[in-house]
């Protein structure tokens, strides 16, 4: 938290899906984090629900910062539109770029990568690398499958509740930025995410 203003992290498609209400939760994660005072770091796309979400904290102004593979210019269309656009060797340099800019992580309905990356930034926090919350927006149940295959998890004894428990889950855009601010508030200071 630089100057006491928070940056959100935010992980989501390159695609819109197929369901306009996938573009309405980018649409108000970014009016509502702009809306907040807060600043948006993510995968510079400006396609997707990337552009959407960018284009939406842009307008309600808050300053956004891209960071995007060089490999991926092309295919993901980097937005040339923002205050800041990284563009950095690999997804490796991506994802450590945008981690260590955080002081939240959210994940809207997303592919592959978007899994990895909310994963990831899980197991990050479940090793003791950060203390940030993590956050993930089920919008129209998109996530349904998920969230049960992960209580399975939980049943099974491959994951403790406790770890479970470090994901927020809403289907609610505002409600689950205003859990994010309560756990920022209410949380623990976040080390440093250096993994070296």
């Amino acid at each position: 938290m630089k100057d006491g203003t928070i940056t959100l992290c935010v992980f989501c498609g390159s695609r819109h899906g197929e369901l306009p209400a996938y573009a309405e939760a980018a649409q108000a994660i970014g009016a509502g984090l702009a809306g907040r005072g807060w600043q948006l770091v993510y995968g510079g796309g400006r396609v997707g629900l990337m552009g959407v979400l960018a284009d939406a904290a842009r307008a309600g102004g808050a300053r956004v910062t891209g960071v995007i593979p060089q490999s991926l210019m092309a295919r993901e269309v980097g937005h040339r539109g923002l205050d800041e656009l990284l563009v950095v060797p690999n997804m490796h340099v991506r994802k450590r770029r945008m981690a260590e800019r955080a002081d939240a992580f959210l994940a809207l309905p997303g592919g592959l990568g978007t899994f990895e990356e909310l994963f990831e930034i899980w197991t990050w926090r479940q090793l003791g690398y950060h203390q940030r919350p993590i956050a993930l927006l089920n919008s129209a149940g998109y996530y349904d499958p998920l969230l049960r295959f992960l209580q399975d998890t939980v049943t099974q004894g491959f994951v403790s509740g406790e770890q479970a428990d470090m994901l927020l889950v809403d289907a609610d855009p505002q409600r689950l930025l205003a859990r994010v601010a309560d756990a920022l508030r209410n949380g623990k200071p976040a080390p440093d995410l250096s993994l070296t």
